[in-house]
């Protein structure tokens, strides 16, 4: 895997955040996450100020590594680049802003659930590619499933992600990291609850280590 992947493999779990208010929220939120052992962020464009997020949380620790979710235009890829955004999550698997990214040098996972999609990543020579919806798509069966015809994948399944089966997940070989957003809700966010965040990080993080060793 390439070094983006690498890392974000390493880490093995990926916060997927929408914020209402970055000027308040990105830089603390950035912070909690780091200090729970998770300097990853996808921030999603489901929110307006994205790429503004992104250049926040970049500046107040740099070296997180934080990227752009539900990417759905050229213009976002723009937008996440000038904003110093490192990688971008796409919904489903559309070739045009595979090839832009691609032309763009920044990491691209779009969301792939069937041998179609499967099969267009490969053409791309894509190397680890979003799972979503996980659960709602089949889940570990369907992944497993699906890595027959296409070992040369790793995913990273996301929706309907928690800690109740993160392991579960992370235990297979086929995951590279698994998505999610139990550990940022808006509940959390909005309600200025760092520590709370940092606590579920550190959960997390320790269910990373015990899939792996196991």
């Amino acid at each position: 895997m390439n070094a983006m992947n690498e890392a974000i493999s390493k880490i093995g779990v990926v916060p997927v955040i929408k914020l209402s208010d970055p000027e308040r929220d990105a830089a603390p939120l950035a912070k909690a996450l780091c200090a729970g052992g998770v300097p990853v962020a996808e921030v999603t464009f489901r929110a307006a100020g994205a790429d503004q997020a992104i250049r926040l949380m970049r500046e107040a620790v740099p070296e997180m590594i934080v990227g752009a979710g539900t990417v759905t235009e050229t213009s976002q890829i723009d937008a996440v680049l000038a904003a110093g955004g490192q990688f971008v999550v796409t919904p489903g698997f559309d070739p045009e802003l595979v090839a832009y990214a691609q032309e763009k040098n920044i990491p691209i996972y779009p969301g792939c659930t069937t041998p179609t999609d499967y099969h267009a990543a490969l053409k791309f020579g894509l190397e680890v590619l979003k799972f979503f919806p996980a659960e709602q798509s089949g889940g570990l069966a369907k992944i497993k499933a699906m890595s027959a015809p296409f070992p040369q994948f790793k995913v990273m399944p996301t929706g309907g992600i928690s800690l109740k089966n993160l392991g579960e997940y992370l235990r297979s070989p086929i995951v590279a990291a698994c998505g999610g957003s139990y550990m940022v809700t808006a509940d959390l966010i909005e309600g200025g609850k760092w520590d709370e965040i940092t606590a579920l990080c550190k959960k997390s993080r320790d269910i990373v280590e015990e899939a792996r060793r196991g």
